[in-house]
């Protein structure tokens, strides 16, 4: 998948538009929480970090201290860096982390723009502590039915399929030694109403509708202003897998 680029625009538009709300994640807390064991004194490597809203996330919910990778520099001069939650600038594939620092590996959002899955792999296995886990947090291939955006913009589906499959990044990461603990598609509410949803959506901050020709953009939100209007109540809840590997 080709790189994406931000500029402070496309950057700001992102983090309003693309972050779920913290009180949206909760099962998303408990899954990380049962997965990784984290406590305060550790330390999580969130790789490909965004504007920094997992990565807050993690030190508020668990007391953590977050090593934030992220290459784009607009995206990584959003995140609330502090004593505790450091950003850094880099890749997957090149790490600017001591060897054995970390007690688990964040990757949310972030494995189809990974150039060389491989070599990504290699890098968090020399990163982490010894047993630590790698969390992914992504859409894949088939499993993507109940994303908000492939319901009301069932052409989103196509770019998806372009991802790699959850057995690409299995055998990629098998090669640094790590194997598959569990795999589970987990929920995450948007926002409080699907009319709520329709109306935080920037089409030029997500890579999935920007893709889309003018006339299946316009298509999907008329189904998403349609379903909001039968429906005024309905919570804009989406599902994304969280895929273990240790």
């Amino acid at each position: 998948m080709a790189e994406t680029r931000y500029d402070s625009r496309a950057a700001a538009d992102y983090q309003a538009a693309r972050e779920v709300p913290r009180d949206g994640l909760d099962a998303w807390r408990t899954a990380v929480s049962a997965a990784a064991g984290l406590a305060p004194g550790m330390t999580v490597l969130d790789v490909g970090a965004g504007t920094g809203a997992f990565a807050s996330a993690f030190h508020a919910w668990f007391g953590v201290r977050v090593l934030a990778v992220e290459p784009a520099a607009a995206m990584r001069a959003l995140i609330p860096a502090s004593e505790e939650i450091r950003a850094l600038d880099g890749k997957a594939e090149s790490l600017p982390v001591p060897d054995g620092c970390a007690d688990a590996a964040w990757l949310g959002s972030v494995i189809h723009h990974l150039d060389d899955l491989e070599a990504s792999a290699r890098e968090l296995r020399r990163a982490l502590k010894p047993g630590a886990p790698v969390l992914i947090r992504n859409s894949f291939p088939g499993r993507c039915d109940r994303d908000l955006r492939v319901r009301f913009f069932p052409e989103t589906a196509g770019l998806v399929d372009t991802y790699p499959t959850v057995d690409r990044v299995c055998a990629a990461f098998a090669t640094a030694g790590f194997a598959q603990v569990s795999l589970r598609p987990l929920p995450q509410r948007s926002a409080p109403t699907l009319t709520a949803y329709a109306d935080g959506l920037r089409r030029a901050a997500d890579s999935k509708l920007r893709a889309l020709p003018d006339a299946a953009y316009a298509r999907g939100l008329a189904r998403l202003r349609a379903a909001a209007e039968a429906d005024p109540t309905e919570p804009a809840t989406s599902w994304m897998d969280l895929l273990v590997l240790t």
